[in-house]
């Protein structure tokens, strides 16, 4: 009998171990432990920055190269794609896009930004800028830093301020020295009052129209003219629909960098410190290239003759100023005193006139 069931015993140990072995391929396997390190792990986080000049200007080249500082410096966990020339949104849309998160970064003009915040008109002023020296204080002390804090109940960050360069006045009906030059013409302006209170001074009529379709309103003459950056004259080939060029200086166009808020907030910190540290270094970059581009880009337009160009002299400028200072009445009810108060001392600071001989 002890035999028997020592045998019975053998052998239901036997197919207990059998089944186990054979049959542990049918039976499912426990999770493993749940490690919160690892959650996100290789997802690429992408930010979409739209823009609506050419990928060769001055703002095209600032955003490849913050595109591949933020790639380098994420180790990729961070990807920039680029939109350039309105792809996405142009000039009127672009805004909206970032406020609705349909995009990240946009890097508008002052003046499509004063659509949103008035108080940024003041960087349309007129004469607000003597020279580059006046501009990097405005973009680095207690304007640009009131402007940015503007932006935060938009649901918009400021990032950074880009440059592309003083602004110079373009025709093609006759040379603009003067004042009375201007009477009767039509001029393309980006979306900002203080811009039309500028050329509704000069007695001149106003278009604001879509970037993209400047060349074609010049070439039709739906506009007699514009105000363009050398650099943004030559990459458009404007030069080829307008016969005449002053160089005026008498605004200055740049961007603001602005990413969307809500976006911002919820990148992880140390993205987000990487992020910003890309971003600083690509403008200090950005803005000293957007120097030499000017510079170089005017020698070529010079040496091609394929538009005239004019210099106003010291009487001249006087008088472009002594008309235009006119703007300031226009826009004290709009525009934070404080803020006008700090272009007047900015202007007085680097003397706007240059020094007679």
């Amino acid at each position: 009998m002890r035999q028997f069931l020592g045998i019975v015993l053998f052998i239901i140990v036997g197919l207990i171990t059998a089944i186990s072995i054979g049959f542990s391929s049918l039976i499912p396997s426990l999770p493993y432990p749940y490690d919160d390190e690892q959650d996100g792990l290789g997802e690429e986080i992408v930010i979409r920055f739209s823009f609506v000049v050419a990928e060769n200007t001055p703002k095209g080249l600032a955003a490849q190269r913050f595109a591949q500082l933020v790639k380098e410096k994420t180790g990729g966990r961070v990807k920039v794609e680029l939109f350039p020339n309105s792809i996405l949104y142009n000039d009127h849309d672009e805004v909206k896009a970032l406020k609705n998160g349909d995009v990240q970064i946009i890097a508008p003009s002052f003046s499509v930004i004063s659509e949103e915040v008035s108080d940024w008109m003041v960087m349309d002023i007129p004469f607000a800028f003597a020279n580059l020296e006046a501009v990097e204080e405005a973009f680095n002390g207690e304007i640009g830093a009131i402007l940015f804090k503007k932006l935060e109940d938009k649901n918009m960050v400021g990032m950074a301020y880009w440059s592309n360069g003083f602004k110079q006045m373009t025709s093609n009906k006759g040379p603009l020295l003067r004042p009375a030059d201007f009477k009767g013409l039509r001029f393309r302006i980006l979306p900002s009052r203080v811009i039309a209170a500028q050329f509704a001074i000069l007695g001149a009529q106003t278009e604001s129209i879509l970037f993209n379709q400047v060349y074609r309103s010049m070439e039709s003459g739906i506009v007699d003219g514009g105000e363009n950056t050398i650099s943004n004259i030559y990459s458009k080939k404007f030069y080829q629909v307008q016969k005449y060029m002053t160089l005026s200086n008498h605004g200055y166009l740049g961007y603001g960098v602005l990413m969307n808020k809500t976006f911002w907030d919820g990148l992880p910190y140390d993205l987000k410190a990487l992020v910003q540290e890309a971003m600083d270094e690509a403008s200090v970059w950005a803005n000293q290239i957007a120097i030499e581009i000017n510079q170089k880009q005017l020698e070529e337009l010079r040496a091609s003759h394929l538009i005239q160009i004019d210099e106003l002299t010291f009487e001249q400028k006087k008088d472009w100023m002594s008309t235009l200072n006119g703007v300031f009445s226009e826009i004290e009810s709009i525009i934070d005193p404080d803020l006008i108060q700090s272009i007047k001392e900015l202007q007085h600071k680097y003397a706007s006139l240059p020094p007679e001989n």
